[in-house]
């Protein structure tokens, strides 16, 4: 199997299974999803989905968490992974959007990334969910099972380059859902250490019977 076919053969697969799809993380604006996602790293959507409604409503959009201190954030985000460094970095972060956005997350790539707390792989979230751009996050599950199933070479050993590989073989229009589709399959199917092949749709083009 080409790689060009390998590809097709996934692709086809999710359009016809998963033709709908998108972050399980909860949201109800772009500061939200923004906050959402730099809280889900190295942490579970289930446990983020948890802490953020009371967060939320607590500090609704960037104007009023620019008010607050860390330690006040610091109080919601308690239970979620690294929460002292996330806090800080939340404030910080709606500090910026109010002070040089206007209290608007900001949808140029160059300046989502200069927020603070706010990498590529965030980024690319941004990009793809709220402003439904053809942006391919790369998280340990896309990581994984791009490697996994042979949608990338193992020279493809950073973040970057996965990203780069796939948006180089994706058609643009599927990038955002393709994010999506392997990061699921990753998360529910083909997991980190002990993955469910038998349940995996693609255990018959899988590389590893190769």
């Amino acid at each position: 199997m080409t790689k060009r076919e390998r590809y097709a053969y996934i692709l086809d697969y999710f359009r016809e299974q998963m033709p709908v799809v998108t972050t399980e993380l909860e949201f109800g604006s772009a500061f939200q999803l923004l906050c959402a996602t730099l809280l889900s790293a190295q942490c579970t959507d289930k446990r983020i989905n948890q802490v953020t409604p009371a967060l939320f409503a607590r500090f609704p959009d960037a104007k009023s968490m620019a008010k607050a201190e860390p330690e006040d954030v610091f109080e919601y985000i308690r239970s979620v992974s690294y929460p002292n460094s996330k806090a800080k970095h939340l404030v910080e972060m709606a500090r910026m959007v109010v002070c040089d956005f206007g209290g608007e997350v900001p949808s140029d790539m160059d300046d989502l990334v200069k927020l603070p707390g706010v990498g590529r792989k965030t980024a690319n979230v941004m990009q793809a969910v709220w402003f439904g751009r053809a942006a391919m996050a790369v998280d340990t599950h896309v990581f994984r099972v791009s490697h996994r199933l042979g949608l990338v070479p193992a020279s493809a050993n950073t973040p970057l380059k996965v990203e780069q590989e796939l948006i180089k073989n994706i058609p643009s229009d599927d990038v955002p859902d393709a994010h999506h589709w392997l990061l699921l399959h990753g998360r529910y199917i083909c997991t980190s250490r002990k993955p469910h092949c038998e349940k995996c749709p693609f255990d018959g083009i899988c590389p590893k019977k190769i």
